[in-house]
C-alpha cells in the first residue's frame, strides 16, 4: 500500500502556477551510487514539451523515494515547484520493452492453451455423462400394453440390452479419450507457469510506485531532458575478500570484492554502478559530553537505601542527577570516504540476489609462522602477519581463507587503515602436535605444595614437528598475575620467554624458535603464589 503522505519539496517559494496541460513521462535508471545503507539513484527523462506552462508527471519512481533528497537538472525547460504524489495517479502503461511484450504475449497464448485443453476435457466428461444418462433411461423402460407378452418382453429385453451395451461401449470409448485430454491440460498448465516465470524474470517496475509532479515551462515547443537524482533506503553493499596465502614463496593476495543487494521494488538494468563508503544515514556530528555530578554520602545512608530497595520501597531517596548522554548511532568507519566505480554496466534485480562484483587485488609480503597455544589447542595454526601497503583502507567484511590454493575457512576482517598491521590465521597444521602436562599436579599431594598461604604449579609444554619441513613457531602460554602487594606471584621458565605481557596482556608469555622435521621442543613453566595467613585466594 502506498504511503499516505510524502513530504513536498519546493524548488521555489511559490506554489504551482495554473498549468496548461499535463505531460506524462517515464524515466530510465542510468546510474546508482550504493552506500553501506541506502543508495542514490540517477534517472533520465526525455519528453516533448509544447510552448507554455505544463505539469510534467513522472509515474515510475519507487514508493520509498525520499522527497527531501530529490534533486533536478533540466535541459530545454525551466523548472518550477515539484512534489511527490501517491494518490490519483494515472494507470501504469503497458510495457514497451520488446522482451517484456513477447513474454506477456507468451503468457496470454499459454492461458488460451489452458482454456482450450480444459474445454476438451469438459466436452469428454459431458459425453460420458450423456451416455450414462442414456443407459439409465434404457434400464428403466418397462413393457406396457400389447408388449406384455413373452415374445414382446423378449424383444424389448433384447433391444434394451443391445442399446445399453452400445451406450456403455460409447461411454468407455469417450473415457479413453479423457486421459490424453487431461495430459494436455497438465502440459498447458506447465507451459503457462513457465511463461509466467519468464515474464516475472524480466525487469519489472515497482508495483507500489509514486509520481513526481513538476511544473515546467518552455518558450517554444521542442525536446526536453530531465535528470532526477533521489535517495532510497533499501539498498546496501558490503565488502567481501578472498585471502590467498602462498607459503613457499611467501605472498598474500587480497582479492577485494563487493556484495550488492537492493529491495527497492524495481530492477536496476544496465546501470553505471558506484560503491561508496560514505554513510548519509549515519551519525554526522561528534557526540556531546554532559556534566557528571558525583557526591559522597554516609555509608549508613547507602545501606538504608539498599534496604529500602530490597523491601520494595515505592520511592527512592536518591539525589537528582543530570540526564545521561543520549544513545546515538555510531558510524562503522572513521576516516576519508572511499569510492569504487565499477567499470562495466551491471544488472541488480530487486529482492532476489546478492550481486558479487570483483574490485581489485592487493599483494603484500606476509610474515608466516606457526602459532601454538598448547593450553587450549592440540595443533599449531598457520598465522600470517602483514601491513596494508596500499593507500586505501581495507573495509571490514567477510573474508574467505585459501592456503596454497585450498579453502581452509573464513573469518571477519576488521578495518585496516593504510599502513596498519593485521594477523590472520589460515587453518591448523596437523603435523605440529601440542601437549601441555601438569606433572606435579598429576602426582597428587606431592605434586602441589599447598599451605594456607602458598600454591606452586608446574607445566610442561611439548611441541613435536611431524611434517617434512622447517616451521618458525611462536608459542604462547600464561601465568597468573597480581595487582595486590599482599599476593606475590613469581615464575620461572626454561627456556626463558622472548616476550612477556604480550600485546599488553599481563602474564601472557611468548617463545619463538624454528623446528626442524622430526624435532621435539619442551618448555617447563613454573609459578608460585604466596599471600598472608588469614586471607583467601580468589
Amino acid at each position: 500500500m502506498r504511503r499516505i503522505a510524502a513530504l513536498a519539496v519546493l524548488l521555489t517559494s511559490v506554489s504551482h502556477p495554473a498549468l496548461a496541460d499535463r505531460i506524462l513521462a517515464s524515466s530510465q535508471i542510468t546510474a546508482v551510487t550504493v552506500y553501506p545503507e541506502g543508495a542514490q539513484i540517477t534517472r533520465e527523462v526525455s519528453f516533448d514539451v509544447p510552448a507554455g506552462q505544463h505539469d510534467l508527471l513522472i509515474t515510475d519512481l519507487p514508493a520509498e523515494t525520499q522527497a527531501e533528497l530529490i534533486r533536478l537538472q533540466a535541459e530545454g525547460v525551466q523548472l518550477g515547484a515539484f512534489s511527490l504524489r501517491t494518490d490519483r495517479l494515472p494507470p501504469r502503461e503497458d510495457p514497451t520493452d520488446p522482451a517484456q511484450v513477447a513474454a506477456k504475449a507468451a503468457v496470454e497464448a499459454a492461458q488460451a492453451g489452458v482454456r482450450r485443453a480444459q474445454a476438451t476435457v469438459d466436452a469428454i466428461n459431458a459425453r460420458v455423462e450423456a451416455f450414462a444418462a442414456q443407459a439409465d433411461f434404457l434400464r428403466s423402460v418397462k413393457p406396457e400394453g400389447d408388449a406384455v407378452t413373452v415374445d414382446g418382453v423378449k424383444a424389448l429385453s433384447a433391444m434394451i440390452g443391445s442399446e445399453v451395451l452400445a451406450v456403455r461401449q460409447a461411454a468407455l470409448a469417450a473415457q479413453a479419450d479423457l486421459s490424453p485430454a487431461q495430459k494436455a491440460v497438465d502440459d498447458a498448465a506447465k507451459a503457462l507457469q513457465q511463461a509466467q516465470e519468464s515474464l516475472a524474470a524480466l525487469s519489472q517496475g515497482d508495483a507500489d510506485y509514486t509520481g513526481l509532479s513538476i511544473a515546467v515551462s518552455a518558450q517554444a515547443a521542442g525536446a526536453a531532458h530531465l535528470t532526477v537524482t533521489h535517495y532510497v533506503g533499501s539498498a546496501s553493499w558490503q565488502p567481501v575478500y578472498d585471502l590467498m596465502l602462498t607459503r613457499k614463496d611467501p605472498g598474500l593476495t587480497i582479492a577485494r570484492g563487493a556484495l550488492v543487494s537492493q529491495y527497492t521494488g524495481e530492477d536496476w538494468v544496465g546501470v553505471d554502478l558506484t560503491l561508496s563508503t560514505a554513510q548519509p544515514s549515519a551519525q554526522a556530528a561528534p557526540s556531546a559530553l554532559w556534566p557528571e555530578l558525583r557526591r559522597v554520602v554516609d555509608e549508613a545512608e547507602m545501606t538504608r537505601r539498599a534496604t529500602d530497595m530490597a523491601s520494595g520501597a515505592a520511592e527512592m531517596m536518591a539525589e537528582p542527577a543530570l540526564a545521561p548522554a543520549p544513545v546515538a548511532a555510531v558510524a562503522a568507519l572513521q576516516g576519508d570516504v572511499v569510492v569504487y566505480h565499477y567499470p562495466a554496466l551491471v544488472d541488480v534485480a530487486t529482492g532476489v540476489e546478492n550481486l558479487r562484483l570483483a574490485l581489485d587485488e592487493i599483494k603484500v609480503t606476509p610474515k608466516i609462522e606457526a602459532r601454538a597455544v598448547p593450553r587450549y589447542d592440540r595443533t599449531a595454526f598457520v598465522t600470517a602477519s602483514f601491513s596494508n601497503e596500499s593507500k586505501e583502507i581495507l573495509l571490514p567484511g567477510q573474508a574467505f581463507l585459501l592456503r596454497d590454493g585450498t579453502l581452509v575457512g573464513s573469518t571477519y576482517l576488521e578495518a585496516i587503515a593504510p599502513g596498519g598491521k593485521a594477523e590472520i590465521a589460515f587453518g591448523a597444521i596437523d603435523g605440529l602436535r601440542l601437549t601441555r602436562d601438569m606433572p606435579l599436579r598429576a602426582e597428587g599431594d606431592r605434586g602441589i605444595i599447598s599451605k594456607a598461604s602458598q600454591i606452586e604449579e608446574k607445566a610442561v609444554l611439548k611441541l613435536e614437528n611431524l611434517t617434512d619441513e622447517v616451521w618458525p613457531v611462536r608459542l604462547l602460554d600464561q601465568v597468573p598475575y597480581s595487582e595486590q602487594e599482599d599476593l606475590e606471584i613469581s615464575f620461572t621458565a626454561d627456556p626463558a620467554p622472548v616476550e612477556t605481557d604480550v600485546k599488553g596482556q599481563r602474564g601472557v608469555l611468548a617463545w619463538e624458535f624454528e623446528m626442524a622435521p622430526g624435532e621435539v621442543k619442551e618448555v617447563v613453566l613454573e609459578h608460585v603464589m604466596r599471600w598472608p595467613e588469614g586471607k583467601l585466594l580468589q
